[in-house]
């Protein structure tokens, strides 16, 4: 980092998932990072560099200073067995995803990292389709860089099983280097690294980020 870069203030999205808690790791041991805010429904460890405001992001409020960022990231996703039904989902994977976006982007964020899903589509299911519908609103808020990771599925310590993943995961061990690199399971913490580093350099532009080259 040279004499005239300043340190960046990142927001971080989802800061208590899988993803999220190494990018929260990673952001708060790089000096390129001056401080991270990352609100959360429950309090995290302390740490000098770490602003965390406890919200149930319901409703959102925009008048909140911890919008005003330099970066951000976002790792927000939860499940629809854990949300409860399809809506709930998409209001967390899509709503929650755009809306906390857009509060950032007028706030003053220049850069956006999001981390979505392998086979994004909007000729996908219902999962897909969601998350094709999230990339496109955050898309549309005109992010001067904007990062899209699309990982496969993801190797991860989890407080809650998620039965379809790890029978996925499995599977995967079974058949080793048979299965395409896309499709390969991706440790959480090269995901976090692929999306804190496009957030951190803020390439201009939009670029896509497939499994197979986190």
């Amino acid at each position: 980092m040279t004499a005239a870069a300043q340190p960046l203030r990142l927001l971080l999205l989802g800061a208590t998932g899988a993803v999220g808690r190494e990018v929260l790791a990673q952001a708060l041991a790089d000096a390129r990072v001056g401080q991270v805010i990352a609100p959360t429904r429950r309090a995290l460890a302390a740490h000098e560099k770490l602003l965390n405001p406890v919200t149930y992001f319901a409703p959102l409020d925009a008048a909140a200073p911890w919008w005003r960022a330099d970066a951000v990231v976002c790792a927000l996703g939860t499940t629809i067995k854990v949300a409860g039904s399809q809506p709930a989902f998409a209001a967390v994977d899509r709503d929650l995803v755009i809306d906390t976006a857009r509060l950032a982007r007028q706030a003053g964020a220049t850069r956006m990292a999001l981390n979505t899903a392998l086979g994004t589509s909007r000729q996908g299911n219902f999962y897909l389709r969601t998350k094709a519908e999230a990339e496109e609103g955050v898309r549309a808020l005109g992010y001067p860089s904007l990062t899209i990771v699309r990982p496969s599925l993801i190797i991860a310590e989890r407080a809650a099983v998620r039965p379809g993943e790890v029978a996925g995961l499995w599977v995967s061990r079974a058949l080793g280097p048979l299965i395409p690199r896309r499709y390969r399971p991706v440790a959480a913490a090269r995901i976090a690294r692929a999306l804190l580093e496009a957030a951190l350099q803020g390439l201009p532009g939009e670029r896509t980020i497939e499994s197979e080259q986190i």
